[in-house]
């Protein structure tokens, strides 16, 4: 059985935009609580849109938080959103969506779903240190921004499991402190992995080499499966994957 330790938790208030490392939270079966919850759409071909670094890389130069709070997760606080030149809006003021858009360049609309706006719903992504390690060698680069990979929980199972060996736990439980989750299947990676977190800067080279050397996968989702929710889950609880 591989045994290791949560190192780091980050939730994602608003898709696409910079999110917050947090110390503590409570998981459901929708996911980290407060994870996504809010997004931008804009329109294209006659339909709404949710917007992504995808078609807007200065999404990642807006952050979103909640200061702080511990998160509900029937009732996570409003976000609030810091722009790129630091003022602050909570998400829910009437002057957000016309900052927005002038930075954006495009008109865009906001929605809140308590749901959560995954890629894949009802998800969180479970990433590991031997692997964010290796990918950072095979680069050549000293280390690689976890931020760049959009994690939720981040588990460092030190020697005793190689890099790349999650991508064989498909189907198997994995439990974080009190909470169980099963693993669903590794994580295909969009374009978000090659803009830099704080300048927004694209690196072809982190995609292109996931794409050759790894089939474009890293970390694993994963869904909560229990017990009876919510479940708290913290910096520092030991991790186990069961058969």
């Amino acid at each position: 059985m591989a045994e290791g330790v949560v190192t780091q938790l980050h939730r994602w208030p608003v898709k696409s935009f910079a999110g917050e490392p947090i110390d503590t939270c409570l998981v459901d079966e929708r996911g980290v609580a407060g994870d996504r919850t809010h997004a931008l759409y804009d329109t294209f071909k006659d339909a709404p849109r949710r917007l992504t670094v995808r078609q807007v890389p200065r999404m990642l130069a807006w952050r979103a938080s909640y200061d702080g709070a511990d998160a509900e997760p029937e009732a996570p606080p409003v976000a609030t959103i810091t722009a790129p030149d630091g003022r602050t809006f909570r998400w829910d003021d009437p002057s957000l969506e016309a900052a927005l858009a002038a930075d954006l360049e495009r008109p865009v609309a906001r929605r809140r779903d308590l749901a959560g706006q995954q890629d894949l719903e009802r998800s969180v992504l479970i990433t590991t240190q031997a692997t964010l390690q290796a990918v950072a060698a095979e680069l050549g680069y000293d280390e690689l921004d976890l931020r760049r990979m959009r994690t939720n929980v981040h588990v460092d199972f030190g020697d005793t499991v190689p890099a790349f060996a999650e991508e064989a736990w498909e189907g198997r439980s994995i439990t974080v402190g009190d909470a169980e989750f099963v693993l669903l299947h590794p994580c295909v990676r969009c374009v978000i992995p090659t803009r830099d977190p704080d300048s927004g800067v694209k690196d072809p080279k982190i995609l292109r080499h996931l794409t050759r050397e790894h089939g474009g996968l890293f970390g694993m989702n994963a869904r909560f499966v229990g017990p009876a929710p919510p479940t708290r889950i913290s910096v520092g609880d030991r991790v186990s994957v069961g058969p």
